[in-house]
Order: structure tokens, then C-alpha cells, then sequence
């Protein structure tokens, strides 16, 4: 059993460091696998990681002085193990939610290399935020008018390219597959705001398949599950970027789908460029991996068995 007490000067800091009905204790907790037990600002921690407990309860306390504090910074920092807030050189990209910015180095690193470079790869496991970042960075691109457009492009390996058999026009057929990137504009953006820049095709959907043969001015490209991209099909989206434009291809090379006697382009293609200057490739890995604290748990149990 360990205790600590805090001199509390500010007695908000305390109620933010707690959370509405003390979720924010109940979350380190349970990460920690300890009971924490309250009475004023005097904290009974119980269990075999009681001292990282209290360790974690000193840190978000002191983050807690210095502004808010929600579940999510709580969550986020738990999974990263980083619970000191964002750094004081860190990149920040300024959203409708708020500011955002990496929450771990590699992260930061990975912005401040689509900010610096034309063409950006990034590439590592799910749940490393290489996609929702640069959806971020497209955003606070064009909302400060370096760009003037955004486009989607992503492989739709699962219909085979062929999409005329589904029902609706080209945004409802490729809806499914670029899911992931509409979630992380409205969350920037917000849902109202997103809609007018589609109608305004300020926002623009392209599946890879529909690529060929477009130059892009002014805008920047987004290629997700670049994975599931051949060679030819790399070169050929990579051959599309126009003037005044910068491309960001995101993918997982452990998850591809293609057919096993396809090689991924994503895979061939940093043999290929990866002595280009303007050109940067950003591995993560699963350290980067910053998910709800439980999630991380599951995947730990799953690997056990």
C-alpha cells in the first residue's frame, strides 16, 4: 500500500485531476491494476504497481495545474506512457476539436516531415495515427490556403477495382473504403463544413483505379492503404502530382491484400525513391501505437494465447 497527498492550492486542480465522478482515478487504475482510494486530497494507492501509479497520479496532476484535462488526454497518455502533455516544441495543428499534435516524438516527427517534404510515406501498423495526422496536416494545409483542395485516393482491393456494380454514384460506391478518412475530417472540420466543401468539390474522392491520366495542382493527395497498391499502380498515383501539390501515402505493409503473386507497391517503391531528396519515408512502430488503454490489453491477452 503507498499514499501520497497533494497541496492543493487550487482546489480545481484537484477536481480536474479526478475527472466528473472520478473517471479520470478510476481509468489509471485500471491500467495499472491497482485500487486508488480518495479521501480529500489524500490518495491510498493498493496494489503490485502501486509506485507507477503514483507516479502517473503526480504527473497528470501537475499537467492538471497547468489547464484542463479530459478522458481522453488521460487515455491517450496511459497508452503512450507519456503523461506529461505535449511538448513544448512539438508541431501543432490547429482543428475545430482543438489544437492537435503528435503524442509521441516519432508522431511529431512524422507532421513536421509532411510540413517539410512534397511527397511523405508513412508506414506502420494500426493504430500509429499515419492517417488521421495527415488528414490533419491536409486540413490545417488548406484551411490556411497553401492548397486549395483535398483528395482521397484509396485502393478498393475488397470490389476488385471494379466498382460499377454497386448502387449510387462514385462517392457511394467508394464510401465504404475511405471511411476512415471522412471519420478524421469531421472530427476537424466538423460534419457541416466537410459537406459544403465536397458539394463544392473542394473535397474531392478518387479511387486509384480513376487516377490515371489527372495532373493535381494545388492540393493535397492523400493515398491510403497504399499496401494494397501494385508497382504500376504506385508509379502511376505518384506520376499524378502537379504543381504547388504535396501527396502523403499512408499503409500498413503487414496487412496486404492483394493476391500473393502481386507485389506491393508500397513495398517496392523506398528501394526505388528512397534517395530522393523531397522524399521521406516515416517508419512507425508499435510503440506508436496509442489506443484506449484497454485495447492494448486485449491485443496483449490475444497474443498470450
Amino acid at each position: 500500500m503507498q499514499k501520497i497527498s497533494f497541496d492543493v492550492e487550487n482546489s480545481s486542480a484537484l477536481i480536474t485531476l479526478c475527472g466528473p465522478m472520478d473517471e479520470h482515478i478510476r481509468q489509471i487504475a485500471n491500467h495499472f491494476d491497482v485500487t486508488i482510494n480518495r479521501v480529500g486530497e489524500s490518495f491510498t494507492v493498493r496494489g503490485e504497481n502501486a509506485d507507477s501509479a503514483i507516479e502517473s497520479l503526480k504527473a497528470f496532476f501537475e499537467l492538471s495545474k497547468h489547464g484542463s484535462l479530459s478522458i481522453e488526454d488521460v487515455q491517450l497518455g496511459l497508452a503512450s506512457g507519456n503523461n506529461q502533455g505535449v511538448r513544448d516544441n512539438s508541431t501543432i495543428i490547429h482543428s475545430r476539436r482543438g489544437d492537435v499534435t503528435g503524442r509521441t516524438a516519432n508522431q511529431n516527427t512524422y507532421i513536421e516531415a509532411i510540413f517539410n517534404n512534397d511527397i511523405i510515406f508513412g508506414i506502420g501498423p494500426a493504430g500509429t495515427g499515419k492517417t488521421y495526422l495527415a488528414v490533419a496536416c491536409a486540413t490545417e494545409l488548406f484551411e490556411k490556403e497553401l492548397v486549395r483542395r483535398i483528395v482521397l485516393v484509396r485502393p478498393a482491393v475488397e470490389a476488385g477495382e471494379k466498382l460499377g456494380f454497386l448502387p449510387g454514384d462514385l462517392a457511394q460506391k467508394v464510401d465504404p473504403y475511405l471511411r476512415p478518412l471522412y471519420d478524421a475530417l469531421y472530427d476537424l472540420l466538423g460534419f457541416d463544413k466537410v459537406s459544403r466543401l465536397f458539394e463544392k468539390n473542394l473535397i474531392e474522392i478518387a479511387p486509384l483505379a480513376f487516377m490515371r491520366g489527372r495532373t493535381l495542382n494545388n492540393a493535397v493527395v492523400i493515398l491510403d492503404e497504399a499496401q494494397n497498391t501494385t508497382p504500376e499502380q504506385m508509379k502511376m498515383f505518384l506520376t499524378r502530382i502537379g504543381f504547388g501539390s504535396k501527396a502523403i501515402i499512408t499503409g500498413d505493409i503487414t496487412q496486404i491484400d492483394l493476391d500473393r503473386s502481386q507485389k506491393s507497391g508500397l513495398i517496392a517503391v523506398e528501394h526505388i525513391l528512397r534517395n530522393i531528396r523531397g522524399i521521406h519515408f516515416h517508419h512507425f512502430t508499435k510503440m506508436d501505437v496509442v489506443r484506449h488503454p484497454l485495447v492494448q490489453k486485449i491485443v496483449e491477452a490475444y497474443e498470450e494465447q
